[in-house]
């Protein structure tokens, strides 16, 4: 007989999720009447409500004031590096055992949070980058992501500062995976870290590989022909190719070019043949169609921002270590929600669990704390008004 359906209600949610985060990044208690547990329900409603301190002071009703709830974060918070290793136990600490057995494919990258004021404490904070819908300055922060169906966590978090060196970010990211138990197999990198650097790093390491090729020289156009990684993109047959890039400072690395020549088929309303280029170490005797299909599966970090972004409190402050708490606030509770899939929500079967999405969409799940927290605290019904009500109105 098929044992009755357990429950999983929004109480035991909020428990779970609020029991992990002061396990990881302890807060202390403020006053008397401003606990930890305050200040992770206002942390809370601002993430699951994608608003400011501000709004969420006046969304509940039983809180103090919003300035004491704004000194309280600010003091609880430990120093940057203090807070970033806070974070990133966080992340570890809802990994599953059974995704520690075995190396798994990582994908990195780096997501940029658009800034509009000045450092806080020194240039560096602020990162320069190509502009997005306006703006050019950015909090950056990087991630390792595993490329998992099913276990789909971000394991590690590292704020990037502006003129730093992406080998130091990948040698920070990898370093703080291992740290969580997951030894990458297989690196599958954004075209931001196509280096000299990079590479040699990764290659003195023996990671394994696979990124995007910048593509730079003469066009196929030219009277003298395509030159430089052009040269590959103009292909219109698939194939495997040696190629030396050379830094500006004449380091040089080798890596293998895998050309993975495709019709466009209409896509993007184009027609004729397209090429991807891609730069690859330790994959030798793998197809150009592997290679395609394995890095098409790095887009799941993409996906892993996007709901960063629906679980991200808003702020206008200049604090870095704020910032850094609302991303990783966001990222945990994805993990949260990739937990109870996997452990909870997810259907035993012959050949591994089948992971139930439609269980708890990320949404719901955010819906859930806020409800909670609405229960405990109450909501504001009520606002000031210039003028005096007629009883009209009233009636």
């Amino acid at each position: 007989m098929r044992p009755p359906h357990r429950i999983l209600n929004r109480q035991q949610v909020h428990r779970s999720a609020t029991r992990s985060l002061q396990e990881h990044v302890p807060l202390p208690d403020y006053k008397r009447k401003v606990t930890a547990s305050t200040l992770w329900a206002v942390l809370l409603t601002a993430a699951a409500g994608i608003s400011s301190i501000h709004a969420t002071c006046g969304r509940l009703d039983d809180l103090p004031a919003e300035e004491t709830i704004r000194k309280a974060i600010i003091a609880s918070l430990p120093e940057f590096a203090a807070l970033q290793r806070q974070l990133n136990r966080a992340l570890a600490g809802r990994l599953p055992r059974a995704l520690r057995r075995r190396a798994q494919r990582l994908a990195i990258d780096l997501t940029l949070i658009p800034y509009h004021g000045e450092p806080f404490r020194n240039e560096n904070e602020v990162y320069r980058g190509q502009a997005k819908a306006g703006p050019s300055h950015f909090h950056a922060y990087a991630t390792a992501y595993v490329v998992l169906k099913g276990q789909r966590f971000t394991v590690a978090l590292t704020a990037v500062a502006k003129g730093e060196a992406m080998k130091g970010v990948v040698q920070r990211l990898l370093k703080q995976a291992r740290s969580a138990g997951v030894k990458a197999r297989l690196v599958l990198l954004d075209r931001g870290f196509y280096s000299v650097d990079v590479i040699r790093y990764l290659q003195a390491a023996r990671q394994p590989f696979l990124m995007p090729v910048v593509i730079r020289g003469k066009k196929s156009d030219d009277p003298r022909g395509p030159s430089g990684t052009r040269v590959f993109a103009v292909l219109k047959r698939s194939g495997w190719f040696e190629y030396t890039i050379t830094s500006g400072s004449k380091r040089t690395a080798t890596v293998s070019i895998c050309v993975s020549c495709r019709n466009f088929r209409g896509q993007w309303k184009r027609h004729g043949r397209r090429a991807l280029v891609d730069a690859c170490w330790g994959v030798e005797g793998r197809s150009c169609a592997w290679v395609r299909e394995t890095y098409r599966t790095r887009f799941g970090i993409e996906s892993s921002y996007r709901q960063m972004n629906q679980a991200r409190g808003r702020t206008s402050t200049r604090r870095p270590e704020l910032r850094l708490l609302y991303v990783g606030l966001a990222l945990l509770l994805r993990n949260e929600w990739v937990w109870l899939h996997f452990e909870v929500l997810s259907t035993p079967r012959r050949g591994g669990r089948l992971i139930r999405l439609e269980r708890l969409r990320l949404r719901a799940m955010l819906h859930w704390l806020l409800q909670v927290i609405e229960d405990a605290y109450g909501t504001t019904s009520e606002t000031l008004t210039e003028k005096k009500l007629c009883s009209g109105f009233l009636n």
